[in-house]
């Protein structure tokens, strides 16, 4: 038995004001391609399928496209949880009547207990969902004390392994965060404090867990226990990770094994690290100019609207750091530059902006500006 996992879609997402959803539209796609030429038996999706409760139309558009596709022409089953981001009860209006199309989205305490079961050729599969959920809605809904999430959700766990049946095999779709994972900049927090970090002892009992809300591809505690990490990267911290879905394999006795399947953005969200003149030489040869761009200046001197520069190579490129001037590991430097005194700073910025130096006359004319200037400050 075969099925995909993958998570923290985020669909209409904006970074640095930029729309990503063609980007995602474009991923989504490579999933549909995948599932037409590796036939499995679900798609799992652990939440975060909007990026917010509210999302844009555009979105919506996007993931009805891809249901129609998947549940509707390829008639696979799709079983999905809602996250952090995502309204539940939005999510999961009408679910009860999209069942029987192949869309399970279980968005509700009540159908926590009621999994999606699926024949396969080990026997049947049962798909449980636990949606995200405060732990105050938790400790309201059950009755019971759970004063933070890991709390919650060992209660949840305990809840959802009493439905358990022998002759089945046993999936658990949950987001939240698990206790020594990898995160990202990216991620919305759950809570202040740590009191969001869940252990994994509560998912021993299940053949496999699909975890969603951290964005790095990675597994905690147990191989079965694993993050399929997000659909593609959606911060400069994330650029190394390798972005894709997982595909799982469940044989007659349980979990088998894991797969990592890449998918590949348009964009691509990259860190470039030099002084102006370097990087604007190495933007005319990239390959990948393209891409979304965040560029460390390590020049020492002020630079005239170095973004419009980088921008004729790059332009995409969406954030700036000046580490070599002010910022970071190189502050006290920054601060001993400074402390050479206006006229040098000047004598920066007029060649910068002139690309020729200040003559004799100029800089005696500037010094007795500063000068005045500063006297007038002393009074």
């Amino acid at each position: 038995m075969k099925f995909l996992h993958t998570s923290d879609w985020h669909l209409g997402r904006q970074f640095h004001n930029i729309s990503l959803l063609e980007d995602q539209q474009a991923v989504l796609a490579q999933i549909i391609t995948y599932i037409q030429a590796h036939p499995v038996d679900a798609l799992v999706i652990a939440g975060d399928i909007y990026d917010r409760s509210v999302p844009p139309t555009a979105a919506i558009e996007v993931m009805s496209q891809f249901i129609e596709t998947v549940c509707g022409e390829l008639s696979l089953p799709v079983i999905m949880i809602p996250g952090n981001h995502d309204g539940a009860q939005r999510l999961g209006f009408a679910s009860s009547q999209m069942k029987a199309s192949g869309l399970h989205i279980i968005a509700n305490f009540d159908d926590m207990l009621k999994p999606v079961v699926i024949d396969s050729s080990i026997g049947e599969v049962a798909f449980y969902g636990m949606p995200y959920n405060d732990p105050e809605l938790v400790r309201h809904h059950t009755k019971q004390p759970a004063k933070d999430h890991d709390q919650a959700h060992q209660l949840l766990s305990q809840l959802i392994v009493e439905q358990f049946k022998p002759e089945q095999k046993n999936v658990l779709l949950s987001h939240c965060f698990v206790d020594g994972a990898i995160e990202s900049d990216s991620e919305r927090p759950l809570s202040i404090g740590g009191s969001d970090r869940v252990s994994h002892e509560h998912f021993r009992p299940f053949d496999y867990v699909a975890l969603g809300h951290l964005h790095q591809p990675q597994k905690k505690g147990e191989e079965y226990i694993r993050y399929s990490g997000s659909l593609m990267k959606y911060s400069f911290s994330e650029q190394h990770q390798a972005k894709g879905m997982t595909l799982v394999e469940l044989d007659e006795h349980g979990f088998k094994s894991a797969t990592h399947v890449p998918l590949t953005a348009p964009h691509q969200m990259r860190i470039i690290e030099g002084q102006l003149e370097e990087l604007i030489e190495q933007g005319k040869t990239d390959a990948n100019n393209h891409d979304y761009i965040l560029a460390r200046l390590t020049d020492k001197h002020a630079i005239l609207d170095p973004m419009e520069k980088l921008r004729k190579v790059y332009p995409n490129i969406l954030h700036l750091e000046k580490p070599g001037m002010l910022i970071g590991v190189d502050q006290q430097m920054g601060k001993a530059r400074l402390a050479r005194g206006e006229l040098d700073m000047f004598r920066d910025f007029f060649l910068e902006a002139k690309q020729e130096p200040l003559t004799a006359d100029q800089e005696s004319a500037v010094s007795d500006i500063i000068s005045q200037l500063t006297r007038q400050q002393e009074v």
